[in-house]
Formats: C-alpha cells, structure tokens, sequence
C-alpha cells in the first residue's frame, strides 16, 4: 500500500522528519513557501528527498496519507485549510517521531515562561549523570533525526504550544507544566482558554506510571486539573511547604519528596538565582529524582548549571551600568519576571510584534522600577498609548544601535538597561537570537 507523507515547513523539524520518514520508508515530499536554510537543503539533497521552495504545489501536497506540520505554519493558512478540508491528517513532527523511538523515554517540558532553562538544566543533570541523553524541541536538534540516526535511550524535550496543538497518540512519561500566562493569543483566536488546553495536552495518554510535574500556585493549572483530570502521578511544587506539594523550601533548604527518597540541598546552592529561577530548579529536580538520579549528582548540577543565552544574561557594566539581555522575553510575563529580578532602577528597552499583549501585568513594577522605556519597533502606537506619561522618559529606536546609544544616554550609574521586549521579534530581527546578539554586540561596542 502507497504510504505518501507531506512535510510542511524546511526547518529543523520539517528536514528531520523528512529523513526519518524517508528511513521509514514512505514516499516523501517536502514543500516550503519560503526559501530553504542551505543546511537543510543540504539534508535533503544528500539523501534525495525530493523538495520544493518558495511556494506550495498544492497538487502534490494533497495527494498525501499524512502531514506533517511545521509548529510555525498557522492553521489559518490556506494550505492547512485545504489540506482539512481534503480530510488529510496533520500531524507534528514530535508525533511523528514518537512513533519510531521504541522504549526511549520522553521527558518533556512547556510553559509560557521558564521552558527553555529549565530543559537545559534537566538535559545538563541527565548528561552529567552520564545518561545517554538527546536535547530536542524547541532547542536542540529534531527529534526525528535524532530518532533516525542517532537515537537516545532518554530524549529532553522543549516543547511549544504549536508542537502540542499536533499531538494525538505522544506519550511523555515525565511532563512538566511551569506556568501558563497570556501568550501567542493570536494564533488562538484571542482566546486565553483555548491556548491553556493546549498547554494541557502534554498530559496525553499518561497513565499513574508517568509523572506529572507542575507549578502548585497557578491558577490556571489548577483549573485545568479539574478539567482535564491527569492520570499520572502528580509531583506539584510551590516555594512554600503546603499539604501534598512534592518540592518546597522550609529552613533555607530545598526539599523535593519522591517515591524514589526525599532530596534536600541549601537553597542557597542553587546556581540559578531569583523565585523564578527556583520553580526551574525544582521541577528539573523533581524530573531528576523521579528518575532516580542520585542526589549529590543531581546537587552538582544544580550548583554548576550556568544559564541559557538571551535568558537574563549579564553582557558587561559599562561606567557603572549594568547591560542586561533578555531577549528570550517575547511576553508580557517573561518580562514581568526579569523587571522582578533585577534590584536597581532600570532603563527598559522593550517593543517589536504585539502578540495581542496586555501590559497591566507589567504597570506596576514599570512604574515602580524604570527611569525610562525606550520603544524598540516598527510601529510603537499600543505602547505610547499605554505607557505615555506613566514613566519620567521615553523614547523610540528604530533600530538596535539607536536603542542602545539611546539607555547609554539616559542611564546613570547604579542603574540597569534591560532588554527585555515582551514581543516577538519579527519586525526589526530575523529572531529573538537575532535580536539579543545585536544587542550584546551594541554594547560591547560603547
């Protein structure tokens, strides 16, 4: 029987799928309507997979068994809508992939904030513990290819929203749920709701064998365990010690209680500084000793982890200024978070593509901490309507190099310029990588 799959999108996912695909033996077609990468071009070439760039041949697309659908492609595009309404199944590459990855286990993490650290310092814990360990999702390379060529016996997985809308028969044997706040409303018809079941479906096809690891306080995942009544074992975590929370602080010290023992280290340890960054440690802890890692391997490596790039990341003092990027902020509450951390008062550098953003969140700790915002984009008009006359300064930049020159003018010492846009980045960058290398580079040039 003819075994056709499309693959939309040529990126990371979309060339590793194809791969994997081809190795499984389908027939396989890859179409991009943007040109393709040189590297991912090359994935496909070497292997003869047959690929087109620059537009959609919708004939050769909808003759398809399958999809599958890179996460960046909305559904509201109108080869998704002809590809439903064909009847086509559409599928994400981590579904595609779990279907070939035989007994590996699936550690996977999402959350509107806090995602990317936090699979770093559980890959970082994993690989140290000398498990044979791959890094995929959002970061890393694609779970396809690795399932394809290099396959793991354990794979950390960052997963977004969009990889989770095109998820059916995935299982995680550990999910961890950090938070859900306002994010990417846009591609969910600005509905709050309708984005939070799509966090929840990392809960899929959990049986009480898999765990699942959450924040305790949010009220949304509180909610939503009403709603959708997890079959795992619960591992909730919470700064403070309540009845059933798994990892909590008591006495200085951070405790995480499992079926496999109760782990304690001095919270003060923790190389990752700030409340946020505290929820990150416990539920990488907690997915650790799940896991039955041993504890002072685990304490190790929360002690030495060092950070993620565009994460709150120092770049240099300059005349006793603090330059700060945090590019990785692409919300409202990212930013919400770094304004928090940060002691001194601030120049806020923030702006790009509104997502259907609501800067209540922020007013407060704005109109508290910063002694100017400068307005990084294209079109600025929704953040002058909400900020303009609330803070003693503000200013617009229509590029990095302006927005930079701009805080050196206006900060004083003792004070923080902060990156950290609450937008994507798509108006002025290529990405948030993009953004925040311009960044570093601005700065280290004063």
């Amino acid at each position: 029987m003819r075994r056709r799959i499309v693959i939309l999108g040529a990126g990371e996912s979309g060339a590793g799928a194809a791969v994997l695909a081809l190795k499984e033996g389908y027939e396989v077609f890859v179409s991009d309507s943007s040109a393709i990468k040189d590297e991912y071009r090359k994935i496909l070439t070497d292997r003869g997979i047959e690929f087109e760039e620059g537009g959609h041949t919708y004939s050769k697309i909808l003759n398809a068994n399958e999809i599958v659908k890179s996460p960046g492609i909305p559904d509201k595009a109108d080869i998704i809508q002809q590809i439903k309404a064909a009847g086509i199944g559409i599928i994400s590459e981590i579904e595609f992939a779990g279907r070939y990855a035989g007994m590996s286990k699936m550690i996977c993490i999402t959350g509107s904030n806090g995602k990317t650290t936090t699979t770093m310092l559980t890959y970082h814990i994993l690989k140290s513990a000398g498990f044979d360990v791959g890094l995929a999702g959002n970061v890393g390379n694609s779970l396809a290819l690795q399932v394809a060529e290099t396959p793991h016996q354990y794979y950390v997985i960052e997963l977004s929203s969009f990889q989770l809308d095109n998820m059916y028969d995935f299982k995680a044997d550990v999910a961890v749920l950090l938070n859900i706040t306002p994010d990417h409303l846009d591609r969910y018809h600005y509905d709050f709701q309708e984005y939070a079941s799509a966090k929840f479906r990392i809960v899929r096809n959990q049986t009480v064998d898999d765990a699942f690891i959450f924040w305790n306080d949010d009220p949304v995942i509180r909610a939503g365990l009403k709603q959708f009544n997890p079959q795992a074992t619960l591992y909730p975590f919470a700064e403070n010690h309540v009845e059933g929370v798994k990892a909590y602080v008591e006495g200085g010290k951070l405790i995480i209680e499992t079926k496999n023992g109760i782990y304690t280290m001095d919270r003060e340890l923790l190389s990752l500084k700030g409340t946020h960054n505290l929820y990150n440690s416990m539920a990488a802890g907690i997915a650790a000793k799940v896991m039955d890692i041993h504890d002072e391997r685990i304490r190790a490596s929360l002690s030495d982890f060092s950070g993620v790039e565009h994460r709150l990341e120092m770049v240099a003092r300059v005349r006793g200024v603090d330059y700060i990027n945090d590019s990785k902020a692409t919300n409202v509450n990212s930013c919400w978070y770094a304004i928090q951390s940060v002691g001194t008062p601030l120049v806020l550098i923030l702006g790009g593509t509104d997502k259907g953003n609501d800067y209540k969140e922020i007013e407060a700790l704005v109109v508290k901490k910063c002694r100017a915002l400068i307005f990084l984009g294209v079109d600025n008009t929704k953040l002058h309507a909400f900020f303009d006359g609330k803070v003693p300064q503000i200013a617009d930049a229509r590029s990095m190099e302006e927005a930079v020159a701009k805080a050196y003018e206006i900060a004083v010492k003792g004070d923080t310029v902060l990156l950290s846009p609450c937008c994507a980045s798509f108006d002025l960058f290529k990405n948030y990588e993009d953004r925040g290398e311009q960044f570093k580079k601005c700065v280290r040039n004063l």
